[in-house]
């Protein structure tokens, strides 16, 4: 899967270091430093009651000597990936263009009023967001590959998801809310290439980037610069809505929006999908979660993760609302809703699931 973040032969020696370094670094924390948490954690609990709850977890974590340590790391080499992203790309900033005859299409809307909650925070602590220019774009871009670790380089958490997680069948027109720079879209379209495929997203660098980044695959999308809450397109004009790692930026109110947008868009016999996170019910891992959206700027994280949203789809006009777990490592969509037992630091995965009545 090419890429138009900077590639490695492009770089400098420092900015090569300085990304393996951050990259490293992030690993430990996740291989390491956890785990080493981990042990603290079940050590100070030795032969008594495991903690029932994450908030009798988390007052133990709290005072565990390495928890100071394990949070700081989290957030400072954060701080570094960007920092160190911001370098490698703005000393190879390369233009975003449009090809004279596209295959795809590119509509973005600059009235479109960009939500308080998406403004306010510097997701991912990427300082200026990813919407302010194309340099955020392609930071966020080769950020991304930072943040997963290098695990997701050729995207394997998205095509897990297209091809493990989506009923088999023929699709007419999938929409793709929140689509970034088009990450989660080129997978849907590679593997149902008859259907239209529709990407949504509210930054318009990001939509530029998609677009671009499509064409040179040549993959025919559409790219539309909307809110997910309100996108415009015609009721029951869809046969599949997704989303990849949206609705945990999301306040409830705006997830609660998202689903009814997602039911009016979805003819009768359509399928939601859309791939998160969701607590793990092991009280220790959930805690570090949840702390990770604050330490992250994703401040709406543990609320998606306390609301019903089984409830949420069933108001939405979606029936079978569930969530199902995910294991991104290539498994994908799993036949329950418990994640394997894993030592390392990831992400509780999960799809939530549900359909339009036929």
């Amino acid at each position: 899967m090419a890429s138009n973040a900077p590639q490695r032969e492009s770089l400098t020696h420092p900015e090569s270091a300085a990304l393996d370094f951050v990259l490293t670094l992030r690993k430990r924390w996740a291989d390491t430093v956890y785990p080493a948490l981990h042990d603290e954690y079940r050590e100070r609990v030795g032969a008594g009651p495991a903690p029932a709850t994450r908030a009798e977890a988390a007052r133990l974590v709290h005072d565990l000597e390495l928890y100071p340590w394990f949070a700081w790391l989290e957030r400072g080499s954060q701080k570094m990936l960007w920092r160190s992203a911001n370098a490698a790309v703005g000393a190879h900033l390369a233009p975003v263009t449009r090809p004279a005859q596209p295959l795809g299409r590119l509509e973005l809307d600059p009235a479109l009023a960009l939500p308080d909650w998406y403004t306010a925070w510097d997701i991912h602590v990427q300082p200026g967001g990813v919407w302010r220019n194309a340099a955020s774009a392609q930071v966020y871009e080769l950020g991304a590959q930072l943040v997963m670790l290098r695990e997701n380089d050729d995207y394997l958490f998205h095509r897990a998801f297209a091809e493990t997680a989506l009923p088999p069948r023929d699709y007419r027109c999938i929409v793709d809310l929140g689509c970034g720079f088009g990450k989660s879209t080129w997978p849907l379209k590679r593997a149902h290439p008859q259907a239209e495929v529709i990407g949504v997203d509210l930054a318009a660098p990001c939509l530029e980037l998609a677009h671009q980044r499509s064409e040179a695959q040549g993959l025919a999308i559409t790219y539309l610069q909307r809110n997910a809450c309100e996108t415009g397109l015609p009721a029951g004009s869809a046969d599949l809505v997704t989303s990849t790692m949206l609705l945990h930026e999301m306040p409830p109110e705006a997830i609660a929006a998202t689903l009814r947008e997602a039911a009016r868009l979805l003819a009768p016999g359509g399928v939601l999908r859309m791939l998160d996170f969701q607590f793990s019910g092991q009280p220790f891992r959930d805690v570090a979660f949840a702390e990770h959206g604050v330490r992250n700027n994703e401040p709406f994280l543990p609320g998606l993760c306390e609301l019903d949203m089984a409830a949420l789809c069933a108001q939405a006009g979606l029936r079978g609302g569930q969530w199902v777990a995910f294991d991104e490592r290539g498994a994908g969509r799993l036949p329950t809703a418990a994640w394997p037992e894993r030592p390392e630091w990831h992400f509780p995965w999960a799809v939530l699931e549900a359909e339009r009545a036929a």
